[in-house]
C-alpha cells in the first residue's frame, strides 16, 4: 500500500482540513485511500450576492460531490466527481460540458494552473459554479460552459435571473 500524501505533507493536510472546514463545513473528510471530501456544496458560496432566481434554476441544491486526492497530492490536482447532478454519457464526451471521460470535472483550463500551492478550496468553488452552469446548459440557456467559470465573473448572473423567470 502506498504511503498516503498526508504522512509526507502533514502541514498540507492541516491546511486543507482548516480551509475546507472554514469554507465548506458541510463536507466530510474521508481518510481511506489517498483521502478526500464528500458532501453537498452550497448553491452559492461566492463573495457577491446570489442572483435572484438561483434557487429556481438549481432547485435550491448545490453539487453533491466527491473530491478525491491522489497519492501524489499536492503535486497532482485532486479530482472532483459530481454525484448529483451526475453528468450523463453525452456530457462526458463533449468538451463544452467541462467533464472528463471518467466523469470527473475539468476545472482547469491549463494543467499549469495547478502548481500544488493552490488551495483545494479554489477547486471546490469552481465545482460549485460548475453545478450552476450545468443547470444553465441542461435547460438550454447556454451552449457551452464558460472558460473562466462564475466564481468571480458575474457575466451569467443576469441570465440566471432571466431563466428563473421563464421557469
Amino acid at each position: 500500500m502506498p504511503t498516503t500524501w498526508w504522512r509526507c505533507e502533514p502541514r498540507r493536510l492541516d491546511r486543507d482540513l482548516r480551509e475546507v472546514g472554514e469554507c465548506f463545513s458541510e463536507l466530510t473528510w474521508v481518510s481511506h485511500g489517498a483521502g478526500g471530501w464528500v458532501g453537498r456544496l452550497p448553491v452559492w458560496p461566492f463573495e457577491r450576492p446570489a442572483p435572484p432566481g438561483l434557487d429556481v434554476l438549481t432547485s435550491g441544491t448545490g453539487l453533491d460531490m466527491e473530491l478525491h486526492y491522489g497519492h501524489a497530492y499536492p503535486a497532482a490536482v485532486p479530482s472532483i466527481l459530481p454525484r448529483d447532478p451526475e453528468p450523463d454519457f453525452e456530457a462526458r464526451t463533449h468538451h463544452r460540458w467541462h467533464v472528463l471521460g471518467d466523469g470527473s470535472l475539468c476545472l482547469l483550463a491549463q494543467p499549469a494552473q495547478w502548481t500544488g500551492r493552490e488551495s483545494v478550496v479554489e477547486l471546490l468553488l469552481k465545482a460549485a459554479g460548475w453545478r450552476i452552469e450545468y443547470a444553465l446548459m441542461t435547460c438550454g440557456a447556454i451552449e457551452s460552459m464558460s472558460l473562466n467559470g462564475i466564481v468571480a465573473d458575474p457575466h451569467l448572473d443576469e441570465l440566471i435571473t432571466q431563466v428563473a423567470g421563464r421557469g
